[in-house]
């Protein structure tokens, strides 16, 4: 846990990386939470949604994220409520029955496609009480 604000402040360096590139962002920002075991380790990506491939330059990539049906919430406010957020919404996927695209592993649990999308730019608007942050986790087919 204490690693995922390092991971979410390399966001700006990866925007630059593709304008460098002359690539330009297709969307908001993300994190993407592949593993998850919050008593040892996370494996998470940062991305930003791009129209096409990007060559790989060191340890910046491309990828797709799965289509399929995802349980959604925008949580507004700044990041200390995310994990709130989270367990609100699988707390609520719980009881209405869904299931996670995601399997149990020795390193932690691990999902086809968990994402947090940032819907706001805190350059335009730095008051974080007022941010809005999408999560976004795939269901089981």
């Amino acid at each position: 846990m204490d690693t995922v604000a390092t991971v979410a402040h390399r966001i700006p360096e990866v925007i630059g990386r593709l304008a460098a590139l002359g690539v330009q962002p297709a969307g908001p920002p993300f994190l993407k939470y592949n593993v998850i075991d919050m008593a040892r380790q996370l494996e998470i990506e940062a991305g930003v949604p791009v129209a096409g491939a990007v060559v790989a330059d060191g340890d910046l990539f491309s990828g797709v994220l799965p289509a399929g049906r995802f349980a959604t919430y925008t949580h507004v406010g700044g990041p200390d409520g995310l994990i709130g957020a989270n367990a609100l919404l699988l707390d609520w996927a719980a009881a209405a029955g869904l299931h996670w695209d995601m399997v149990p592993s020795q390193d932690g649990d691990r999902w086809g496609c968990r994402t947090e999308n940032y819907l706001t730019d805190p350059r335009i608007q730095p008051d974080t009480s007022t941010w809005e942050t999408e999560l976004a986790f795939r269901l089981a087919d």
